[in-house]
């Protein structure tokens, strides 16, 4: 069992918002460019309604410092 749930988009965005992230750019309706100082760019390419499945929240966990407790 993964620690991760599945969460929507608009959730996760929220999430990262709150722990330092921001929009650095958005092009379109659904691919944004997240930025943080000490930690590469990052591309959230989901539109807000959609919902993303434990592997891949653990996937951009592991690019953005998310925890389990973050969500």
């Amino acid at each position: 069992m993964s620690q991760w749930p599945s969460v929507k988009a608009k959730n996760l965005l929220a999430a990262l918002l709150r722990i330092g992230w921001r929009i650095k750019r958005q092009s379109g309706g659904s691919h944004r460019i997240l930025a943080r100082d000490g930690w590469p760019d990052v591309v959230f390419a989901f539109h807000d309604g959609d919902e993303i499945g434990p592997r891949m929240v653990a996937r951009i966990a592991k690019h953005t410092g998310l925890m389990p407790d973050d969500l």
